[in-house]
């Protein structure tokens, strides 16, 4: 947990848990909608967690998430300033994992011919949808283990 942990005023705090249980009120409805053409179609239980476990993949692995947060956060990033904010990570896991988010759409690395020639890392709109749909989640968890709590 880092620390210390950050205090929000009170009116402040409510507002992000209306906010994070109109998403958990909205993936219910989305779970509910799937599992009932779940029983009357072709998909099944073990097709769904198939399905889950596939979409959720890119996130499973070491330093993708480190990855993603930062860039949702600090905003586009070039390489060294990456490595700078990713505290050890080698470079090459850093250049394979990139290689791995560009690939999968969720990152775009742009480049600016030169001299120099400058490549920037930045979330796609996909990317940048996911940062969106994970907040809330990531805000209940900051909440849960104390890292946000009220002044």
């Amino acid at each position: 947990m880092p620390e210390p942990p950050l205090s929000l005023p009170n009116s402040v705090l409510e507002d992000v848990e209306n906010h994070i249980q109109e998403t958990i009120s909205s993936g219910k409805h989305i779970r509910n909608v799937l599992a009932e053409h779940s029983r009357e179609g072709p998909w099944n239980t073990d097709w769904e967690v198939e399905a889950a476990v596939e979409a959720l993949h890119v996130f499973g692995s070491r330093w993708t998430i480190e990855i993603l947060s930062t860039l949702y956060i600090a905003g586009p990033r070039r390489f060294n300033q990456l490595k700078t904010l990713l505290a050890g990570i080698s470079s090459r896991t850093l250049s394979d994992k990139l290689r791995f988010l560009v690939s999968e759409g969720l990152v775009i690395r742009q480049v600016e011919d030169g001299p120099p020639v400058r490549v920037d890392y930045i979330l796609s709109d996909h990317g940048t949808t996911c940062g969106r749909l994970l907040s809330p989640l990531v805000a209940h968890l900051k909440i849960c283990n104390g890292s946000l709590n009220s002044l």
